[in-house]
């Protein structure tokens, strides 16, 4: 078995667990919360062990061998590097980071003390971008690379009412782009790599944060064209375009139908069955890495994650967004 400590007790957390229920090696073995209350109630609801409220105690403890990172973003390479200096496998939520020079350090960091570091992008990990990868020949020469992912969300609610909740509190490293606009760009570097350049655009509120945007990135051959937004709803899909016809992968955040689409109207759907819940594949990679000895994923490599935060950083750059953590 694989124990595991999980940091925040959030909604996305309570997702990550039941995922788990499906792999026979997980066992929850600590929950940390700045509250003990909530630490112990949320501990006895999933059966766990121990509970900390000192992230130095849980990073030193011998009671766990991994630890799944939930808090927001600010927060992902401070523990993240704790936890990795204590020889602890980490497994942490998407953005891996602020910023680049983050990511780097947590990098490092797994290097030099032997351990597994992996970014926990679900998309990228699930069969049907398997499908996307097996059948991406079948378009012939790729030209545009198109990622729609618009959703709003209810948090802006508040917003509008005077209420700045965490999802657009740049104090965090929150905004669109690192909570959504990620979805969009973390599979165009797994397909196609890096862009030989960026036009970043978004609309910035008054927190600080952004609430949508789109990016152009330039490739040779190729363009790519991502649009991601909090504060409207698209129902559009995604697409892949090539000379010999077209793929569109319907929720690009979690892909559950993939298409081709023929220049003589065929459509072929070439989804795969999904067995398991969506954050169930990025659960089994990550302890196949710990079982195999491997410290990166094949997958969602080092590399993919520091390629995403550049853009992302760069995105940022032109639209005029600063973290507190980028003067850190």
């Amino acid at each position: 078995m694989i124990r595991f400590g999980i940091i925040g007790t959030n909604w996305i957390t309570e997702r990550f667990l039941k995922a788990s229920e499906a792999h026979e090696k997980f066992k929850l073995t600590a929950v940390y919360s700045r509250s003990e209350e909530r630490a112990r109630e949320f501990a006895g609801k999933y059966q766990a062990e121990n509970t900390f409220t000192s992230l130095e105690d849980m990073a030193s403890s011998d009671m766990i061998d991994a630890v799944y990172i939930a808090s927001p973003n600010a927060y992902h390479a401070e523990q993240a590097i704790l936890f990795l200096e204590n020889g602890k496998h980490v497994l942490c939520e998407k953005p891996i980071a602020s910023n680049t020079a983050e990511t780097r350090a947590m990098i490092e960091a797994a290097k030099r003390n032997g351990v597994v570091l992996m970014e926990a992008m679900k998309s990228t990990l699930m069969p049907n971008f398997k499908s996307i990868e097996d059948n991406i020949h079948k378009l012939g020469k790729v030209r545009t690379y198109f990622a729609n992912y618009c959703q709003y969300s209810s948090r802006y609610d508040s917003y509008r009412q005077g209420t700045v909740l965490n999802a657009f509190n740049p104090a965090l490293s929150n905004g669109a782009l690192m909570d959504i606009g990620i979805y969009t760009i973390y599979p165009l570097v797994v397909l196609f790599g890096k862009p030989n350049s960026i036009k970043a655009t978004g609309h910035v509120l008054e927190s600080g944060a952004d609430g949508n945007g789109s990016i152009l990135l330039s490739y040779d051959g190729m363009e790519a064209v991502v649009m991601y937004s909090k504060i409207t709803e698209s129902p559009l899909p995604s697409e892949i375009l090539g000379e010999d016809g077209s793929m569109v992968i319907h929720h690009i955040s979690s892909p559950e139908k993939i298409e081709i689409r023929a220049h003589d109207g065929t459509i072929t759907d070439i989804s795969y069955e999904q067995q398991e819940d969506s954050m169930y594949y990025e659960i089994k990679e990550f302890i196949q890495l710990i079982e195999s000895g491997k410290q990166q994923s094949s997958q969602n490599t080092w590399e993919i994650s520091l390629a995403v935060v550049e853009i992302m950083d760069e995105a940022r750059r032109q639209m005029g967004i600063v973290y507190p953590n980028d003067t850190n």
